[in-house]
């Protein structure tokens, strides 16, 4: 028990260390537009304290943060170019190894959702009028 819950500490590190790898990757200028889009979504998702499924329903609230968010993360990654890769990773270890909690991050998080549910009902809202 005591080995599995050290690879559950151990997963849960890398994967905020990988979630603030894209939002580093999001920022940088040689990152194509569409990683940088799949990059601030994933960051974005794996960082809210809002989730698609929410926990509370059995199995499948946990299913999407077990497989969702390292799914996302995994493409995410493989779109980064691997010069931006692995400059963003070391950052993230730096900033994390020398700040172990992000505070604030709750607003900004929050607002990043509102932008993407706000971009996609214009999107679809145009597909509508327009179609």
């Amino acid at each position: 028990m005591r080995r599995l819950l050290e690879r559950w500490k151990t997963r849960t590190i890398e994967l905020r260390t990988d979630a603030l790898t894209l939002y580093y990757a999001y920022r940088d200028p040689r990152t194509p537009r569409i990683t940088r889009f799949v990059a601030i979504a994933v960051a974005a998702y794996a960082l809210s304290p809002i989730d698609l499924i929410p926990d509370f329903i059995p199995v499948l609230g946990h299913l999407d943060d077990m497989v969702l968010v390292p799914l996302g993360i995994l493409i995410a990654v493989r779109l980064i170019p691997e010069e931006v890769l692995l400059e963003c990773r070391m950052r993230a270890k730096e900033t994390l190894s020398a700040r172990p909690r992000l505070l604030g991050a709750a607003p900004v998080i929050i607002v990043l959702w509102a932008g993407l549910l706000a971009a996609a009902m214009y999107a679809l809202y145009t597909q509508i009028i327009t179609g």
